[in-house]
Formats: C-alpha cells, structure tokens, sequence
C-alpha cells in the first residue's frame, strides 16, 4: 500500500528521542548536567499535528529533565522515559485512545524502536537510522535525525490527511494554489 493511503489513515504519532527529536549526540556540562538540542521545526510540526487532532506520544529509553522540560513544553502528554521495552508503552498508548495499529505511525533509528516497527501501520526511520531500522521502515525521512526529520514527518501526514491549509490557516496564509 502507498505511504500516502496508510498516512491518510495515522491519528497517533509516536517518536522515539535521541537520534529522532535529537541529533542522537549526548552533551554534558563540565559538572555533569545533561543537554539536549531539539530542532525547532520539529516542534512546530508536533503543535501542528496536536492541533489538527494528531495524537502525538514519545517514548524513549533514557531519563532526562531535559527532555521531559520539552515534552511540556510542546504540550505532549503520552510521554514515557526509561523505557527499554517499548512494545507494552506503545500499546497503552494505543488503547488509550482506542486505536487500532494501523492507525499508529511510529519514528525510530535504531534497533530499540524495532518491535514497534513490527506493530504500527506506518513504521518511519529517519535517514540516519542502523541500517536494520531503515530495512523494516515503510518510509525513510530525507531529514536526519534533530534535523527536522519530525517536521518532516508531520508534513507527510497532514499533507496525506489534507490538512496543510488547515495548519497555514492557523497564521492566516492562504492556501496554496
């Protein structure tokens, strides 16, 4: 089946953190702390889905305020960290708002992110995935990983679910002809 039809159909995006919301790159301060770089147009496209009724959940394996500061910030409540056994999380997620798989698009770029791949109808990898991850994927971002891959993402989505004029409509463009 096409990547459009079965974006047609997604009403939850989950997304893996470091090496897709992230660069993948671990940055401590001298004194220890943790920091993370987000892309700020992957931000604007999860509000976007947010608000266009696109559930969006993360589910990472590391613990870190850092990232939970920008789950807040960005308004994502299906948030789940230090999580090494994603599966069971994804499928909470997935019950929760009474979705089936098919349903579900999942972004991953490595080999954590792989029994999930084998569930969602729409398993994505970012161009900068393990190779193992982009063999299972259905769709391979152009975009590396904190780069915008997520801005991506979401673009494929509202664009297949015909809601790009909705989304520039929220800064009053006008659609494009």
């Amino acid at each position: 089946m096409p990547v459009d039809t079965l974006a047609a159909h997604i009403r939850m995006l989950v997304l893996d953190v470091d090496g897709v919301l992230t660069d993948g790159g671990l940055y401590y301060t001298p004194d220890g702390q943790e920091l993370k770089r987000f892309h700020a147009q992957d931000g604007l496209g999860i509000k976007m889905l947010l608000r266009l009724g696109i559930q969006v959940g993360v589910i990472t394996g590391l613990k870190s305020a850092a990232v939970a500061a920008r789950m807040q910030k960005l308004g994502i409540t299906d948030y789940a960290e230090g999580i090494d056994q994603k599966l069971p999380v994804l499928d909470k997620m997935r019950e929760k708002y009474s979705l089936s798989w098919s349903e579900i698009a999942y972004v991953g770029d490595d080999w954590i992110d792989l029994p999930a791949f084998a569930r969602v109808g729409l398993p994505i990898a970012v161009a900068n995935a393990q190779p193992e991850v982009k063999e299972r994927a259905l769709y391979i971002t152009h975009t590396n990983g904190g780069q915008g891959a997520v801005r991506e993402v979401a673009r494929l989505l509202l664009t297949a679910q015909d809601k790009i004029s909705q989304a520039l409509a929220h800064w009053a463009i006008p659609p494009f002809e």
